[in-house]
């Protein structure tokens, strides 16, 4: 059973949030992040990334940069300013891109739940950005970005949502640089029970986007406990924010692969190896059409790669979910034997873009040397995520590019 909360959001008052929502801060490294923030002291991203406030010789991780983090969010607070809502709300989230729409549930989710797998996963996480965003939030006492769930089979919310988008004034209405609308509804209070209930049928949840931004807030329960001598189990730092969304309304976009160099190979000799597992064309696609199928750029030229029926076998008899992705083939089958790309996490001769980059971007790391070879895959679906998940098993790593992307800062979890 899931548990679900509404809470009092700290957020921007309605006149400056689009000076203070943000990009997440994970989607930005920190040049970019300072170039975003230039001229904008209200930018959430300024507390979110703010090591922006020190030069590049200064350790991104000290103690210092996250006393700054908190310092920024008062000043934000008073500046904007933002508010606390009086009462605890359950607020719908809506994205539209390219005229495609989702609608979620911002609010509070159980840390029990993640922690006992109610709330399930797909990804490995990071040590070393566990730790960065779990001092973040016990410094700031704030989470200031939302985890991006989803679910499948909850029908009678629909109803409500529907209602509720087409006939409250919204609470926020932009369109943010990218071109993506943002729209922000506070859930009347009627129907709070109901989402509660509903969800609780609801045997799993799982996180599409924000492994870090959940691990990290179950260790800053764990500090937080700690430090509290009368921990009870009911202060909020036992609860993260996220929005849930029908799996339904999801669009996975692929992560295509860069590598920098042949392996020693001449061009005719690598694709000698990879026509062994994978039939091999000249192509006017730059991306493939369906499952087991890849493009690839190499030497100004697309060419169209098929697995053979002897992978698409070998692959049958694993059991294993994860290996009959074709991020798990392309891996298996080419860029380990032919390219020696032993582990992609940890390799400095590959690289990933995002989906959202389009294949013009492999077109042009190829074509300035950068990089000797691309690939394009089919994307991930929804189900093949929850099929992984539920397996408890994890994603290779780079499979899934959720776009588009939650914006931090408008509705902050204070702990």
């Amino acid at each position: 059973m899931a548990v679900i909360r509404p809470f009092q959001a700290l957020r921007p008052a309605p006149g400056v949030v689009t000076k203070v929502a943000s990009v997440p801060y994970d989607v930005v490294n920190t040049e970019e992040a300072r170039a975003l923030v230039a001229g904008n002291p209200l930018s959430l991203l300024n507390c979110t990334r703010s090591e922006v406030h020190f030069d590049d010789t200064f350790d991104h991780y000290a103690d210092e940069v996250y006393i700054k983090a908190k310092s920024v969010l008062e000043e934000i607070k008073q500046n904007a300013p933002l508010v606390v809502d009086e009462h605890p709300h359950f607020y719908l989230y809506q994205l539209v891109m390219n005229g495609r729409k989702q609608t979620g549930i911002a609010a509070t989710f159980s840390v029990d739940d993640y922690d006992n797998d109610v709330i399930k996963k797909h990804e490995k996480t990071r040590k070393e950005k566990e730790n960065d965003r779990t001092k973040h939030i016990v410094t700031t006492e704030a989470q200031t970005g939302p985890v991006f769930l989803t679910y499948s089979g909850v029908t009678a919310i629909d109803a409500i949502v529907n209602k509720v988008t087409l006939g409250e004034v919204p609470l926020y209405d932009f369109t943010a640089v990218d071109g993506i609308r943002h729209t922000v509804w506070v859930l009347p209070s009627q129907f709070n029970q109901q989402f509660v209930d509903e969800i609780a049928r609801v045997k799993k949840l799982y996180i599409a986007d924000g492994h870090h931004r959940a691990a990290s807030a179950s260790r800053a329960r764990k500090v937080k406990a700690e430090m509290n001598p009368h921990h009870n189990g009911k202060e909020e730092y036992n609860y993260f924010v996220a929005v849930l969304f029908p799996a339904e309304q999801l669009k996975i976009l692929p992560y295509y692969r860069v590598v920098k160099d042949l392996n020693g190979l001449t061009k005719n000799d690598f694709l000698d190896a990879v026509s062994v597992h994978f039939s091999i064309e000249k192509t006017a696609l730059k991306e493939p059409e369906k499952e087991n199928a890849f493009c690839m750029f190499l030497d100004a030229n697309w060419y169209r790669l098929q697995a053979k029926d002897a992978v698409l076998a070998s692959n049958s008899l694993s059991t294993s979910v994860g290996d009959k992705l074709d991020v798990s083939i392309l891996q298996n089958f080419l860029l380990q034997p032919v390219l020696a790309i032993d582990d992609p996490r940890t390799n400095k001769r590959i690289d990933f873009v995002g989906g959202i980059r389009g294949t013009g971007e492999l077109e042009k790391l190829v074509s300035s040397g950068a990089f000797a070879v691309a690939f394009s895959l089919y994307p991930v679906t929804v189900t093949d995520l929850m099929n992984i998940s539920d397996a408890d098993e994890v994603m290779p790593p780079k499979s899934t590019w959720f776009e588009p992307k939650l914006r931090d800062g408008l509705l902050i979890h204070t702990i």
